[in-house]
């Protein structure tokens, strides 16, 4: 194989896995829009779920249940992967609750865990002001004061003024999409896929 011959291969290698990553975001990006058809309770209980690929009851969520389901949809189980990593590594998790172990039935429902997690597997970008550093799939923290986090998902669809995308989550009203990128201070965003 020449250099040509190498370059050339390079390049489509390169084509071909960004197009699939972009894929993936514009999946998970549909997969939590589809959410929104579906009508869900905020409950933020304590529940005993199956593990793994276990969910709260379908008519009831938080935030992270609309990342966790969206993710499900797509084959990967957060709550599996958190447990796993959380098992190997509790230290590096918050302990904002006062556990002495993982709990399968709730650590993965909660902001700061996700945050660790994404951000030990590398998947933290840049926080901006810039709505065109925010793309579908991302996923997106918030510090909405007073020690309370939220969670939700960019997706495909953009505001009224066509400046930015809108964000699938539930803070109280179910899962929707709304116009919330910069109404809350963002303290995370995320790129997790099965490529990073």
């Amino acid at each position: 194989m020449n250099i040509k011959e190498i370059i050339t291969l390079f390049l489509f290698v390169n084509f071909v896995t960004a197009g699939a990553q972009t894929t993936f975001y514009n999946q998970l990006a549909d997969s939590a829009f589809t959410l929104t058809h579906q009508a869900v309770q905020y409950d933020p209980s304590y529940f005993s779920i199956d593990y793994p690929n276990g969910d709260v009851p379908a008519n009831k969520g938080v935030c992270t249940d609309v990342v966790i389901r969206a993710y499900r949809k797509l084959g990967i189980d957060l709550q599996k992967e958190v447990h796993e990593d959380m098992k190997k590594n509790f230290g590096a998790y918050p302990n904002h609750w006062g556990l002495t172990r993982p709990d399968k039935n709730i650590d993965h429902r909660r902001v700061p865990n996700l945050m660790t997690f994404f951000k030990r597997h590398g998947s933290a970008l840049e926080i901006t002001r810039d709505p065109e550093d925010y793309r579908p799939g991302d996923v997106v923290c918030w510090n909405l004061g007073g020690g309370i986090t939220h969670i939700g998902i960019i997706s495909h669809k953009k505001s009224p003024d066509n400046h930015r995308y809108l964000v699938i989550h539930n803070i109280g009203s179910g899962q929707v999409v709304e116009d919330i990128l910069f109404k809350f201070r963002i303290i995370g965003h995320y790129r997790f896929g099965p490529e990073d």
